[in-house]
């Protein structure tokens, strides 16, 4: 494993290589805006003038091996960086990939950078000279906190530049520079794919400390609107203001979303992403069940009536397993039970532990418990969500805080007693767990005990 300081050393050798064939190597992208900012970075991008492909590769391998990718424009792997000539891009057609890109080593520092997205983004830096080369006033934007296109003509022509620009601007906390935002508004977002929509909106909701502020630009640039119009049907959503003085749904969402946000860092990936988009997707069925009834404001069954709407969204980011994940199937069971932590927690007479064990069944207990506890804290303070700590804990003394018991006895041990093969054994299977989630079967002494006793009935041996 590398140290932090390892790529800056291979970069520093390979512009001292390349200085020494009459050339000049750059740092560009974000390694320099983060270092500028002074956060860590890993990824170092290098942009070569001044040498042609061929005699840049062979420079490369004096440092290691090189590898060699993309189709139009080339780019060399060499020693965990990236290095690259200048390139120059024509638009082809539509779509986020339609460009025609050539390398041309004699492109000034001003033309290669004007291809970037965002000043933020289009600040070189000379690791010999420590010289800042910044011709589109990046440094500035930086200090004033500023989200700026860096030319309105290429920059319209890549239409994910707008989802770029919300998860950036959440993640730094910058304002979008008004003619930037008017940009973005007319920029055609049918042309994006699923893949590439999720790439931009996974940076928002794990990158981002308060993500609610990319998604309130999203809404102000027209992006939920034209992406996700289940969540613009939250906007204007009217909730009982004795339980929701924060506002509508729409304001709700956003601060369950930063609350959510707030309670995943120790969770591995798959995860965080079921907690983020649980908290994203939660109250989506409340545009559909909200009505005035008997003086309040309610939305009945809004849980379940969630589900539908949840699994759109689903679709359009193509959410389905992660790491082998079921992230949709535990979203999906989020959106359907998040208000049964609360519930339970209230319940007279109390909630039994079968009732755990089969709401285990549904839902992971734990993932669940957070979104709750966001939910409950994304009401603008003053509410009491222990009922949620209280739920984990049971949860998790039951030990079925991240999945239901595994059945005590299973199909071969009834094969074993001679029992004939068929689907009657599932249902004896089905009827020895049913008890051993109610608890009236502890041991597997006693669920064999069980089993032996129905397949008897069922003459099955």
């Amino acid at each position: 494993m590398s140290t932090p300081d390892e790529p800056l050393a291979e970069a520093i050798r390979i512009a001292r290589l390349v200085r020494a064939h009459g050339g000049r190597a750059l740092i560009i992208g974000g390694w320099v805006r983060d270092r500028l900012m002074g956060h860590p970075s890993k990824d170092i991008d290098i942009e070569v003038f001044g040498v042609e492909a061929e005699a840049l590769k062979t420079i490369l391998q004096q440092v290691g091996t090189v590898n060699t990718v993309g189709e139009s424009f080339t780019v060399y792997k060499v020693a965990g960086l990236d290095v690259s000539l200048p390139r120059r891009e024509s638009k082809i057609g539509r779509g986020h990939k339609a460009f025609q890109v050539t390398g041309d080593p004699s492109l000034s520092h001003q033309e290669a950078a004007r291809r970037r997205d965002f000043t933020i983004n289009a600040i070189a830096w000379d690791p010999l000279t420590d010289e800042y080369i910044d011709p589109f006033h990046g440094r500035e934007d930086i200090r004033r906190r500023v989200l700026r296109a860096v030319d309105s003509r290429t920059f319209a022509e890549d239409s994910l530049r707008v989802l770029r620009a919300i998860q950036l601007a959440a993640r730094f906390e910058f304002v979008m520079d008004p003619p930037s935002a008017e940009l973005c508004r007319w920029i055609p977002l049918d042309d994006l794919p699923a893949e590439r929509i999720w790439t931009e909106i996974e940076k928002l909701l794990l990158r981002a400390r308060r993500p609610s502020l990319g998604f309130s630009l999203a809404l102000h640039l027209g992006v939920i609107e034209r992406l996700f119009p289940e969540l613009d049907t939250l906007v204007g959503c009217p909730q009982e203001p004795e339980w929701h003085p924060e506002g509508d749904v729409w304001v709700h969402t956003l601060l369950v979303i930063d609350q959510a946000r707030a309670r995943i860092d120790d969770l591995a990936y798959p995860q965080k992403v079921t907690v983020m988009l649980g908290a994203v997707c939660h109250d989506l069925g409340k545009p559909a069940t909200t009505a005035f009834i008997d003086g309040r404001i309610r939305s009945l069954d809004h849980e379940s009536e969630g589900v539908p709407p949840a699994t759109a969204l689903l679709d359009r980011l193509n959410i389905h397993s992660l790491q082998g994940y079921d992230v949709r199937r535990e979203v999906l069971g989020i959106v359907a039970h998040h208000l049964k932590p609360g519930m339970f927690a209230k319940a007279q007479p109390p909630v039994s532990d079968g009732a755990f064990r089969r709401l285990a069944q549904k839902v992971d207990l734990e993932l669940l418990a957070r979104v709750a506890r966001a939910d409950c804290e994304g009401r603008g303070g003053g509410f009491d969500c222990s009922a949620m700590d209280w739920f984990l804990a049971r949860a998790r003394e039951l030990g079925v805080e991240h999945a239901p018991p595994e059945p005590l006895v299973k199909g071969r041990h009834l094969l074993e007693l001679g029992a004939t093969p068929g689907p009657a054994i599932g249902e004896v299977l089905r009827q020895v767990y049913e008890r051993q989630l109610d608890g009236s079967v502890a041991s597997f002494e006693e669920a064999l005990a069980l089993a032996r006793d129905l397949a008897r009935e069922r003459q099955l041996y």
